[in-house]
This record gives C-alpha cells, sequence and structure tokens, in this order.
C-alpha cells in the first residue's frame, strides 16, 4: 500500500476537526427528524448547518450529485438523492454527513428509525450498528486490513444477514476518497498491514437479504436488488500506535437512532 498516505499530527488534528463538525451536524439530524418531513428537509438543515459551522458539504456537486447529503431510505442501500420523499413511522433512514473544514473532510453517518421499527428493520440496524463497532475494534498498528471485513462479515452472516460486496470503506484526508479501499468482507491475517497515521473510514452496509444490490437511472441511488431492508453506520477512524481513535465519535446520543451513546466508542476515545 505505498500509495496510502500516513498522516502527520498536523493533518490528524484537521481531520479530527473536519470529523467533529460532521458529528456535530449528524447529531442535528438525530435532533430534527421525525415522520412528516421530507429528505429534502434533512438536505436543507445539513447544508445550513454545515455551513453555520464554517465547513462545506463535501456531496454536492461531488461527480454531479446534485444535494448535500445522502438520504437512503428502507431498501436503498446508499447514495439516495433527497426529494419530496415524505418520512413516515416505520422508515428507517441512513444519512451520511460529510464537511469539509480547511481543505480536509470529516465523513460519518448512522440509521435513524422513524417512529417505532419492525422487528425486521430493528434487526438489520442494530446489526449494522454492532458490524460497525466490530470492525474498529480490530484497528491497530501491524493488524491486517482484512480483518476488519472478516470480523464484520462473520458477525453479520451469523445474524442471518448479508453484507454488501459493491460499496466500500475509504482512506481520507485531504481528498474525499482515497486508498485504501476498506473491504467490509474479507479473512483474518489477509491484506496489507494497518500502519499508524493511515485514515480511513468503515461503513459497513448490512442487508436483510441478498448483498447485491442494482443503481437506478439517476446513476446514484442503490437498491438492494430483493428489495429487502438495508442499514449503515459509518465513522472515519486514524490507526494509533495503541489501537485507534475514532475522529467521527460522538459525545450525546443519536436522537431516534441510539438510546445511549455508544459504548465502543466512548471507551476508544477515553484511551487515547
Amino acid at each position: 500500500m505505498s500509495n496510502v498516505s500516513i498522516k502527520t499530527v498536523k493533518e490528524v488534528d484537521a481531520l479530527r476537526t473536519a470529523s467533529q463538525m460532521a458529528a456535530e451536524t449528524l447529531l442535528g439530524v438525530g435532533e430534527m427528524i421525525r415522520a412528516g418531513i421530507t429528505t429534502e428537509d434533512i438536505n436543507t438543515f445539513v447544508h445550513e448547518d454545515t455551513i453555520r459551522r464554517g465547513g462545506y458539504p463535501a456531496p454536492l456537486n461531488y461527480h454531479g450529485f446534485p444535494k448535500s447529503v445522502c438520504t437512503s431510505i428502507n431498501e436503498v442501500v446508499c447514495h439516495g438523492i433527497p426529494c419530496d420523499r415524505v418520512l413516515v413511522p416505520g422508515d428507517i433512514i441512513n444519512v451520511d454527513v460529510t464537511t469539509i473544514y480547511n481543505g480536509f473532510y470529516g465523513d460519518t453517518s448512522a440509521t435513524f428509525y422513524i417512529g417505532k421499527p419492525s422487528a425486521e428493520a430493528k434487526h438489520v440496524t442494530e446489526v449494522s450498528r454492532r458490524s460497525l463497532q466490530l470492525g474498529i475494534a480490530q484497528v491497530r498498528d501491524g493488524a491486517r486490513l482484512g480483518d476488519i471485513g472478516a470480523a464484520i462479515q462473520e458477525f453479520a452472516e451469523g445474524e442471518g444477514c448479508s453484507v454488501v460486496r459493491a460499496f466500500v470503506g475509504h482512506g481520507i484526508g485531504r481528498r474525499f476518497h482515497e486508498a485504501p479501499q476498506v473491504s467490509h468482507v474479507g479473512k483474518y491475517g489477509s491484506g496489507a498491514r494497518l500502519r499508524a497515521g493511515m485514515c480511513f473510514t468503515i461503513e459497513p452496509m448490512i442487508n436483510l437479504g441478498t448483498y447485491e444490490v442494482e443503481i437506478q437511472e439517476d446513476k446514484w441511488t442503490a437498491l438492494t436488488a430483493d428489495r429487502s431492508l438495508s442499514a449503515q453506520f459509518e465513522h472515519t477512524i486514524v490507526v494509533t500506535r495503541n489501537g485507534c481513535e475514532v475522529l467521527t465519535r460522538r459525545n450525546r446520543p443519536l436522537a431516534n437512532s441510539e438510546i445511549f451513546p455508544d459504548p465502543f466508542v466512548v471507551s476508544a476515545a477515553r484511551a487515547l
């Protein structure tokens, strides 16, 4: 992985700032999201909140993407385009926020419950949440890239779900997407070694049915091929000598998503 950049302390500081801005915007989404609003309302909030904080919404005009945030409902795996679709009780929706600040990117997402979820919706969402935690737990200096995907795949498939192959986590820094690609399936002990200073996202997309996806005519919206439910959570991390730091960690629960803060993320933050 000679093309993977090792970030300096100064660069990690800049990434941390952008990541915390994205995390705060996502927390704000949790507080405003509810049945009766549209995904365009979410887009307006994210755009205005990001600008208010001094950042810029990275998705806007990225390779032609027309909005400031991705909103992916129910069977939409990722890259859902905000529109006049009204959220209704029982929906699950992933909101993917990426902030640019001083030339650096911070990228995070979460799946939210609109009202009371069905048993199936809750299952796929909680499997996705736990998959991210287990993937992060593999990250340390000297570990293998394949360890991340192996832990996620082992857990998710053991819970009767599938892991999307078509989309992966990615390196991040002064560019939105850079090396390495971080697959959410894999084998323990395989892949390149992780090194302190590497920064990337982990963002498992978990489906109730098949892992296969279909891209719609807008060339962005990805749906599960069998139209089963899909959920996703994402964090930006940096590898450290003792493990990793979750740069997009949250300091309070996500309304309409978490009952309490992610215990792994909080403990990881304290350990650094």
